[in-house]
């Protein structure tokens, strides 16, 4: 496995494959890799010959209150971790050079409606930031594939509508959350729970289990139901930032039509912020 940590440097391994006609996948990772990130590494060795796996903790789309100071680095486990995955290039730029005018001179790329609702509400100009660096990351690595975990289900449909709409000549694929054996998604942030905050955390995917089961038994009162699991997620200890019931095709409200649904969720246990999803079909 190449490290590279060169824009330049990186063209011209992308032309040498080029020219050798290889099928290039692309993994954007922030690091602190778990086996969610390694699964995606797994699927995309499978559709190409090439694989790049990228490391970069991104400013741009952290909070002002957010961590990214804290943000955890793991940087030689994760070398190990895809080395051993025969990944063939890990791409570890430096910031100076992603943004070489300072963030504040930065061209953004947004991506209108999709990234305002939802977590992007909670998260003012959080998906403008993704949407940034994951953008410049396509500019400079240049896949045919670039693989995502569906447990960021939000920003999942964020990049699939900037690829489109900038006709961007790539395939985006989602893998389904990866889970620990109590059903907690797996996340880097996971390691700043305690132990009696990791004891409760499997809770979150449990409530949108429960609240999927009383949809899929027919029950429609929408708002009724979120208030009621808001409010047990609330006696179990978390402090909830939303949970919302969408159309999983548009992430809009859901109408007579959909039968496609997503119920997404964001709750804090303790100071960690958890997210997950889980859709459905009625």
């Amino acid at each position: 496995m190449r490290v590279i940590q060169d824009i330049d440097a990186l063209r011209e391994t992308r032309r040498a494959w080029r020219a050798s006609e290889e099928e290039i996948a692309f993994v954007p990772t922030m690091g602190n890799l778990h086996k969610g990130h390694l699964r995606l590494v797994e699927e995309a060795k499978k559709v190409s010959s090439k694989v790049v796996v990228s490391i970069f903790v991104n400013p741009l789309q952290f909070g002002p209150d957010e961590d990214l100071d804290a943000y955890p680095k793991t940087l030689e486990n994760d070398t190990a971790a895809l080395a051993a995955l025969d990944v063939d290039v890990l791409f570890m730029p430096k910031i100076d050079d992603i943004y070489s005018r300072g963030i504040e001179q930065q061209t953004f790329v947004e991506v209108p409606g999709l990234s305002y609702m939802i977590c992007g509400a909670s998260r003012p100009g959080h998906f403008r930031g993704v949407a940034t660096i994951v953008c410049k990351l396509f500019n400079m690595v240049q896949p045919n594939h670039a693989f995502f975990g569906e447990k960021d289900f939000q920003q999942l449909q964020v990049i699939k509508a900037m690829v489109t709409d900038l006709s961007m000549n790539l395939i985006i694929h989602g893998i389904p959350t990866q889970r620990h054996e109590d059903g907690l998604a797996m996340s880097s942030r996971n390691g700043y729970l305690d132990h009696e905050q990791r004891a409760i955390s499997p809770l979150l995917y449990l409530e949108l289990c429960a609240l999927r089961d009383r949809i899929k038994a027919g029950a429609r009162n929408f708002s009724e139901l979120i208030v009621a699991a808001k409010q047990r997620l609330s006696d179990a200890g978390f402090n909830p930032d939303y949970i919302e019931l969408r159309s999983a095709q548009t992430l809009m409200q859901v109408g007579h039509e959909d039968k496609d649904l997503v119920i997404l969720a964001a709750a804090f246990c303790g100071k960690t912020r958890l997210i997950d999803n889980l859709r459905f079909a009625i």
